[in-house]
């Protein structure tokens, strides 16, 4: 899915992606594909939709997209 990174904390290492659709996922650094552990508010992203361990739908594999 497409969408754009809302908030990430940087202290905790977890933030929110909406996707296109208005979808709100959690996530959490870790699913940073570029293993970078970090992200900016505002970034386009690709991502994977998955269910995290506490059984809610969360964002996974997130890529980062160039704004062309």
């Amino acid at each position: 899915m497409k969408g754009r990174i809302e908030a990430f904390d940087d202290h905790r290492g977890d933030g929110f992606m909406v996707s296109e659709k208005g979808d709100r996922f959690f996530f959490h650094c870790v699913s940073i594909a570029d293993g970078s552990r970090t992200i900016t508010p505002g970034q386009s992203v690709t991502a994977q939709r998955g269910v995290g361990h506490l059984g809610h739908d969360e964002a996974f594999e997130i890529e980062k997209e160039t704004d062309a």
